[in-house]
């Protein structure tokens, strides 16, 4: 399994699209500021949003089309599944 996922700092906040084979792990690295560069520089470090995918390329190619995408519709997509922007982390710790 593979994973697209959205990260931000705050409501309405800098957004951050990744993808990753292994979520947990991953935003974990966010959470506790061990991925350098630009979701360490902003503090990102909420999961907003996530999307599993069959496998990694076809994560990859998702990611690609998100990172595309104006503001409005990212948001859009955050909102639709997850309207209070809260931290999704928890909920996939379980």
């Amino acid at each position: 399994m593979a994973y697209i996922y959205i990260i931000s700092n705050k409501y309405n906040g800098t957004l951050y699209v990744g993808v990753t084979s292994h979520l947990i792990q991953r935003i974990y690295q966010h959470r506790c500021k061990l991925v350098p560069g630009f979701s360490k520089k902003y503090g990102l470090d909420k999961l907003v949003y996530f999307e599993e995918c069959q496998d990694i390329k076809s994560a990859i190619i998702r990611e690609k089309r998100l990172k595309k995408w104006n503001r409005a519709w990212k948001i859009g997509l955050i909102e639709r599944n997850n309207r209070n922007w809260d931290d999704l982390y928890p909920e996939i710790i379980k």
